[in-house]
């Protein structure tokens, strides 16, 4: 019966679509780690790929510089992150024409985590925009742009309750959002619930999963407790005892996350998003394992034969 699997069909990778979230690099050392990032995972033809931006502009320059690069040194698409964490709307306002000079045209637009991080209080800037919904009307008042937002499979931490949570995210969707990326979870069923909540609610966006693969399990770890995201013990018991055994930590993490993607993929999930943290290995390995190959490894086994 196995044989007999959607996800195992010759042709999943024709039919699957993947997107991946990097980082701006702080230093020398990280930014040819990212580019060496981005020459790895670009013949995948990724339908975009986003650049996060720090909480009140802490990484505007870098973020730019970044996405610039993308624009003039690959073919991919590059998404720009948006935030309004302590920033002025004119603030806001002059990032956006920054990068549409730039030649940008997608955006991630998100409310951000308060600058004194994940966990804290956030509080709106007394002339900002105050939440992620009155970021994306912003950002369709300047162009047609194609504009992805935030949702949460567990709800957002300081949301009382899914109905305030969904409500937000048909804000976002009124004020013109194309597609909500979902904060990384490992529930299968929490994201399958989420959505049909969010179609009751009569949201009809792609609901995309964002999919984080386990480089680190004790930073995720830590992650997850502070932005409310479940971590199941069976994911606890794969990482145990591999502390200090990074081999089979990745080939366990690769393992997981093509189990988690496999799974979605069944449920009837044609998109991902992948959160690289500027590593290649484990998400080409994924996108391996469901089917999506390298363009360039298809015409290098064109040539030989």
């Amino acid at each position: 019966m196995n044989q007999f699997r959607f996800s195992r069909r010759p042709d999943i990778g024709d039919k699957v679509r993947v997107s991946f979230e990097f980082f701006p690099p702080k230093t020398d050392e990280m930014e040819a780690r990212l580019w060496d990032t981005v020459t790895r995972l670009e013949p995948l033809k990724p339908k975009f790929v986003s650049v996060t931006y720090g909480a009140g502009g802490s990484t505007r320059e870098r973020t730019a510089r970044t996405v610039k690069r993308i624009l003039n040194e690959t073919t991919l698409t590059p998404a720009a992150h948006m935030t309004c964490v302590d920033a002025a709307r004119h603030q806001v306002d002059a990032v956006i024409r920054e990068f549409t000079d730039m030649g940008v045209t997608r955006f991630v637009a998100l409310r951000g985590d308060p600058a004194a991080g994940v966990g804290t209080a956030y509080r709106p800037h007394p002339d900002g925009y105050a939440n992620g919904a009155e970021l994306v009307g912003a950002l369709k008042s300047v162009g047609d742009f194609d504009i992805s937002v935030s949702a949460y499979p567990e709800k957002h931490p300081e949301s009382p309750d899914f109905v305030t949570d969904i409500d937000m995210l048909k804000r976002k969707v009124d004020n013109g959002a194309t597609r909500a990326i979902t904060q990384f979870f490992f529930d299968n069923d929490l994201y399958e619930r989420y959505v049909e909540r969010a179609r009751r609610a009569g949201i009809y966006i792609p609901i995309v999963p964002g999919i984080l693969p386990v480089h680190n399990f004790t930073q995720v770890a830590n992650f997850s407790s502070r932005c409310g995201a479940l971590l199941p013990a069976w994911l606890a018991e794969r990482f145990e005892g591999l502390e200090n055994d990074a081999q089979t930590h990745a080939l366990v993490a690769s393992a997981v996350a093509a189990e988690q993607v496999h799974d979605l993929v069944e449920r009837g999930v044609g998109d991902f998003h992948f959160y690289t943290m500027n590593r290649a290995d484990l998400v080409f390995a994924v996108c391996h394992m469901i089917g999506i190959r390298s363009h360039e490894s298809e015409a290098a086994g064109s040539a030989a034969a």
